[in-house]
C-alpha cells in the first residue's frame, strides 16, 4: 500500500442534535500533496478538519494519519502531526508578544530552551516574519496575524498543515503574499478548506468537493474547475 499522510475511510459524523455532518466520506492525501477541500457552507469541511485533529471523535469509519490509526493512544502523536490553522488568527494568538505565541507549542512539548528558540526562529523565517518576535500580537494587521498563526503551528513541525479558510478577511495584497507563502512551504502536506477558487487554482493540484457531508468529486483541480455543471450543482464558482 502506498504511504498516505491522511487516509479516511467510510467516515461519518453525527452531531448530538442528530444532524449528519459527514456521510460515509473516503479520501486520502499523499505526502507533500496540497489538496483543496471545497464546498458550500455546512458541507462538513470544518467537521472533517476537527476529526482529523482528534478535536471531534466518531466511531463510524476510520482515520489514519501518518500510518497511525486515530485512537485514544495515538491521539497525542496525531495532534502533533496535524497542525490546524484556524480561520480567525485571534483564535490562535493569545500571548502578548509574537515570540510567546510561536514558542507555546514547543514549550508544551517539553523541548529544551535552545531548541524552542531555534524552532521559533525557523517558523518565523518560514512565514517571512523574522523581525517580529518582540512585536505585540494585537497590533499586527490581519495579514501579519495570519502569518504568525501559521508560524505557531509550524514551530511544532507538523507533517500536515490543515488550514481553514486561510485567505478569509485578507485584503488583495495580504492574500497574494499568503498564497506565495503557502506555495513556498514545499515540504508540507496541506489540506486547505476554502471558498477562494483562485487560491485553489494557484496552490492545489487536486481538489475534493464536499456537499451535504458527502464527497461528490475528487480529482485534478484543472478538471474539476472546467466542469461548470458540477461547480454550479454544488454552489461553487469557477475562478
Amino acid at each position: 500500500m502506498s504511504h498516505h499522510t491522511i487516509e479516511v475511510k467510510n467516515l461519518s459524523f453525527r452531531y448530538p442534535d442528530g444532524h449528519l455532518a459527514l456521510d460515509n466520506v473516503t479520501m486520502s492525501v499523499a505526502p507533500n500533496e496540497k489538496v483543496a477541500l471545497v464546498g458550500p457552507n455546512g458541507a462538513g469541511k470544518s467537521t472533517l478538519m476537527l476529526l482529523l485533529n482528534g478535536v471531534l471523535r466518531t466511531r463510524e469509519g476510520q482515520i489514519e494519519v501518518c500510518s497511525l490509526p486515530l485512537t485514544d493512544e495515538t491521539l497525542g502523536r496525531i495532534r502533533a502531526a496535524v497542525g490546524l490553522v484556524f480561520q480567525n488568527p485571534d483564535d490562535q494568538l493569545f500571548s502578548p508578544r509574537v515570540y510567546q505565541d510561536v514558542a507555546f507549542g514547543p514549550l508544551h512539548m517539553g523541548l529544551p530552551e535552545d531548541e524552542v528558540r531555534a524552532r521559533v526562529g525557523r517558523a518565523l523565517a518560514a512565514v517571512g516574519m523574522s523581525g517580529y518576535a518582540d512585536r505585540i500580537s494585537h497590533h499586527l494587521s490581519s495579514g501579519e496575524k495570519k502569518r504568525i498563526a501559521i508560524a505557531t503551528v509550524l514551530s511544532m513541525e507538523p507533517e500536515i498543515l490543515v488550514l481553514d479558510e486561510p485567505s478569509a478577511g485578507l485584503d488583495p495584497r495580504a492574500r497574494r503574499s499568503l498564497i506565495e507563502l503557502l506555495r513556498g512551504l514545499e515540504q508540507q502536506t496541506m489540506l486547505i478548506s476554502t471558498h477562494d477558487m483562485r487560491l485553489v487554482q494557484e496552490l492545489c493540484s487536486r481538489m475534493i468537493v464536499l456537499d451535504e457531508g458527502r464527497c461528490v468529486a475528487d480529482g485534478p483541480t484543472e478538471q474539476i474547475l472546467d466542469d461548470a455543471a458540477l461547480l454550479e450543482r454544488h454552489g461553487l464558482e469557477a475562478p
